[in-house]
């Protein structure tokens, strides 16, 4: 291979100062390295934004995954959440975002209200309790005190008897009967009378005790105490007999009436 000599520039008549040829390349150097560098930040620049991006996009990304797997699980999750704050921990009141019914809680004045209420209430109860067992006693000791004295003056209404007036005491043994006593004393009336008037005797009947056995409203069997002393026409006296009577009343047309007589040892 041939080589070629290279000729000084002074022998080719190029001639080239050397001083301000090694200015301008000073000069053309400094720009390119400025220029290099100016261009390497731009670059590096660019790459930063770049990387930004790129990174800005794939956490985008990774919320937009995580969003929509909280949205398929959320719907069973909300309600485990709400059965169990439901059962451990009863506020009241709903949460944000949340359907519920506010149930304020009872203050101290409102349970000092419904206690005097009920308080209230109870003795009203029993007042009207106690004024109606009043009101029963009292009925039935009227009822009792009614039979009672019907039944005292039905006794010396049948035992007292005086010839003298016989027809009539017959008559008003019967307005003081009812049911079947009333009937047989009526069918042997003829004949009591008969008796009294030729015995000429006069009976005097004294009740000296009554106890009410057993009553409804309208019926009652009594026990009564009773002494009784007979006298004749001649002036003669026995002695006084006691006498022990079980005695039925009944109400006929609002009036106590005999209703059966035992007597009773």
């Amino acid at each position: 291979m041939r080589s070629r000599k290279q000729t000084p520039p002074e022998l080719n008549g190029d001639h080239v100062d050397d001083d301000t040829t090694n200015e301008a390349g000073s000069v053309d150097a400094l720009s390119l390295a400025e220029q290099a560098e100016a261009e390497a930040a731009e670059a590096e620049a660019i790459a930063a934004a770049a990387r930004a991006r790129a990174q800005a996009l794939r956490l985008r990304r990774e919320a937009e995954a995580a969003k929509a797997a909280e949205t398929v699980a959320a719907p069973e999750a909300d309600d485990t959440d709400d059965a169990a704050e439901s059962a451990e921990e009863p506020t009241g009141e709903p949460e944000p975002g949340r359907r519920g019914i506010h149930i304020p809680l009872p203050t101290w004045k409102t349970v000092a209200g419904v206690l005097t209420v009920l308080v209230i209430a109870a003795l009203l109860a029993v007042s009207g309790y106690m004024y109606w067992n009043h009101r029963q006693v009292l009925a039935e000791q009227q009822r009792r005190a009614e039979f009672e004295a019907a039944a005292r003056q039905g006794v010396v209404t049948l035992m007292s008897l005086d010839y003298n007036r016989a027809k009539e005491d017959v008559q008003r043994i019967i307005d003081n009967s009812t049911g079947q006593f009333k009937t047989d004393f009526q069918n042997t009336a003829e004949d009591f009378v008969k008796v009294a008037v030729e015995s000429k005797a006069v009976t005097e009947t004294n009740v000296t005790a009554t106890a009410v056995e057993s009553m409804t409203d309208d019926s009652a069997t009594v026990l009564v105490a009773a002494s009784s002393r007979v006298t004749n026409a001649a002036g003669a006296k026995q002695e006084p007999r006691a006498w022990r009577l079980s005695v039925n009343l009944a109400r006929d047309g609002g009036q106590l009436k005999l209703a059966k007589v035992e007597f009773v040892p």
